[in-house]
């Protein structure tokens, strides 16, 4: 049986000794340049959900993870503070809100020469600084940079010493991010073990139609996939004789690509896997509840190297039990290309308080990115026209949103009742309500500063004009009607490339 949190604690020891995890971090830093050092190794997967055999998906095989948490601990509660990779990844990379630094915009900072503001860095230059050899890699091609992504100005020479750590000098620690991109759409279909789209369990915000079935099985096909290379990965470091030294993070950087899910703050959109393995320094088997933003991973990284996190990172140090653990989740959605939007939440293990600054919006404004790969964006307008949605789903079709959510997620875990107007949660509204406020001024919200319409233009223009190019490549004209799509979508190979 997993071994929980509290059980953790206890017992967390190095090797065979007992040595507290403080008391060994207190060892790092003392020999912080010695031969001691961990590597570090993230293995960074884009938009995925923790839908895996060891998170409870029946339907999944995905061996490798399962092994990698059997042997490490898997987090229950970890998310990211943005529901779309570029500002997420703005702030892993910073241990800092996006929000903060100004970051918070999908590829649509405000100017492309935008620097991050002092004393903020990456902090690969804090490991750099320690002897460190840092490393940003393509799974499968050890000359390829992967996926940054970041929402400010930076060269890879920056932050990055090469793409692999076998670059290295002999004996030097690395730090290494390995991007694989497989979940990422277009989904890629799994010839060894296809899923049954019957065999699908769908959320309930989702019509039971067989054109999303097969859509979310190739997504979990996707995973299976990727689950292969990471195994490759970790065999890799085997062969190596690294694993034992070597400290691995396997996480998303965001959530699945479905509606309700990137780009939405929702637990589809926000909710992310968290295995780490640290031989010798982490009980195996462990499980932990814990809830956790993507944004403590830099601490937590620095500290496993001996290296003193800066004052004003706005992560913790996740894996030190002297750290109390977080009571509030925050994450923040903004521009996402074109689409214009404004969005924040706060989340405890219980609730869930959703703020929509643009309330007069639809939950599904116009986006290219997912009228171009997403079919649900298309069937869900159709059969809403068709009256053929359940009141569950007709309610993300609405020409409105309410300026506020809240969700009971112990008993409405799909955040489908919206309990912002009933009076028996009126206090606990205005306690969220409070919570977000304070969280917006302490932390200096910059999405509360206006964007230069220019900007919003440029992006407006920019992607309707790929918008028509892509659907010319289609063979179809940008003004295609709904039903006329949706009959392209059923015939058509989601899993190819365009």
């Amino acid at each position: 049986m997993p071994t929980t949190r509290k059980e953790f604690l206890k017992t967390c020891a190095t090797g065979a000794a007992t040595m507290s995890l403080p008391t060994f971090f207190s060892n790092l830093a003392k020999a912080s340049k010695g031969s001691v050092r961990p590597n570090i190794l993230w293995l960074d997967i884009e938009d995925v959900s923790p839908d895996f055999s060891c998170y409870g998906a029946s339907l999944v095989q995905t061996p490798n993870l399962d092994r990698l948490a059997g042997e490490g601990i898997r987090f229950t509660n970890a998310f990211t503070s943005a529901p779309v990779c570029s500002p997420s990844r703005s702030a892993i990379a910073t241990g800092m809100y996006q929000t903060t630094i100004g970051a918070h915009n999908h590829r649509s900072h405000r100017r492309d020469d935008y620097q991050l503001p002092e004393p903020v860095k990456v902090i690969t230059k804090y490991f750099q600084d320690e002897g460190y050899f840092c490393t940003r890699g393509q799974f499968g091609n050890r000359k390829a940079r992967g996926k940054l992504d970041f929402n400010f100005s930076f060269k890879f020479e920056d932050g990055f010493d090469g793409t692999d750590w076998d670059q290295r000098e002999e004996g030097q620690p690395f730090f290494a991010q390995l991007h694989f991109h497989e979940v990422h759409r277009p989904f890629e279909k799994d010839e060894q073990n296809p899923i049954d789209p019957d065999q699908v369990e769908l959320p309930p915000y989702y019509p039971d139609h067989p054109l999303l079935r097969e859509d979310w099985a190739l997504y979990l096909e996707s995973i299976q996939v990727m689950d292969r290379k990471v195994g490759q990965a970790l065999d890799r470091l085997e062969k190596e004789g690294l694993a034992e030294n070597t400290a691995v993070f396997f996480t998303g950087d965001h959530g699945r690509a479905m509606l309700r899910g990137k780009q939405w703050l929702y637990d589809g959109g926000i909710r992310i896997p968290l295995l780490v393995r640290w031989p010798g320094h982490i009980k195996p088997d462990t499980v932990d509840d814990q809830l956790i933003n993507a944004i403590d991973l830099a601490p937590t990284w620095m500290k496993m190297a001996g290296i003193d996190p800066p004052e004003y990172l706005q992560g913790h140090d996740f894996l030190d039990p002297h750290n109390p653990e977080r009571e509030y989740l925050f994450a923040a959605r903004d521009r996402c290309d074109e689409t214009d939007d404004r969005i924040r939440c706060v989340r405890t293990k219980r609730y869930k308080y959703i703020r929509n600054f643009y309330p007069e919006r639809p939950y599904m404004q116009m986006n290219v990115y997912k009228k171009r790969r997403y079919p649900a964006f298309t069937l869900m307008k159709v059969l809403h026209e068709r009256g053929e949605l359940t009141p569950i789903q007709e309610r993300f079709m609405a020409d409105y949103r309410p300026p506020e959510e809240l969700f009971d997620l112990q008993n409405d875990p799909y955040e489908v009742h919206n309990l912002a107007d009933d009076p028996e949660f009126a206090h606990t509204l205005k306690f969220f309500r409070n919570k977000l406020d304070e969280w917006i001024y302490e932390t200096g919200d910059k999405g509360q500063v206006p964007e230069d319409p220019k900007i919003a233009h440029y992006w407006d223009k920019t992607m309707y004009s790929r918008y028509e190019d892509w659907m010319k490549q289609r063979g179809l004209s940008p003004d295609i009607s709904k039903e006329d799509y949706l009959r392209w979508w059923k015939n058509r190979d989601q899993s190819m490339t365009e």
